[in-house]
């Protein structure tokens, strides 16, 4: 007799557990299958999401980075006025900041001044304005339009050094409107001048 109790308080053990087991699998729910490793298509869509670029101030190109662009653009514009008109006749110091079409156009200029024997003296006053005219998003590419009125000393001199067009002694307003580039997903900040309409 003892032994039947012992069988039916076992039975009643495994019972009692499994109503435990149950209630705890209605609760905590089971395993879907969806565990492990994640479909290919969710492996897409995760690869994805890690390798796109985040959006950056100057993607938007709001005040602040149009205020910062224009301090670069000042800077530029300088750079590339006194490199020009230099009298080695190349483009050294200003050559990463211009596009391949300007570059090739400048050099062109250069060229032609070098074979007539020519060179220029410039002294950069200062510009007196910079203002943003106009910015297009293209694709990826940002184009900003700026109009400069600047202030230079300007002559262009023979090989013999005499004068042939400007003067040494006088200032002369300069208005030029310009257009800058740059690709917004490149990891270069750094912005190019692709184009000069005066």
């Amino acid at each position: 007799m003892s032994y039947s109790f012992e069988y039916i308080d076992i039975i009643l053990l495994a019972m009692i557990a499994g109503f435990i087991f149950l209630r705890l699998r209605g609760i905590l729910g089971k395993r879907t299958g969806f565990e492990g490793k994640a479909p290919g298509q969710f492996k897409e869509v995760i690869e994805k999401i890690k390798n796109e670029k985040p959006i950056t101030p100057s993607d938007k190109f709001d005040d602040q980075a149009q205020k910062e662009f224009l301090q670069g653009a000042k800077i530029a514009y300088e750079t590339i006025i006194t490199d020009f008109s230099d009298n080695d006749n190349k483009i050294t110091t200003s050559k990463p900041l211009l596009g391949e079409k300007i570059l090739s156009q400048f050099n062109e200029a250069l060229n032609e001044r070098n074979s007539r024997g020519h060179s220029a003296d410039i002294t950069f006053i200062g510009i007196n304005s910079a203002v943003i005219k106009e910015h297009k998003k293209i694709g990826k590419i940002l184009n900003v339009t700026v109009e400069f009125i600047a202030e230079v000393i300007t002559c262009i001199k023979d090989k013999n050094k005499n004068i042939i067009s400007g003067d040494p002694e006088k200032i002369k307003k300069i208005y030029d409107t310009w257009v800058f580039s740059r690709d917004t997903t490149s990891s270069n900040p750094n912005w190019k001048l692709v184009n000069t309409l005066t």
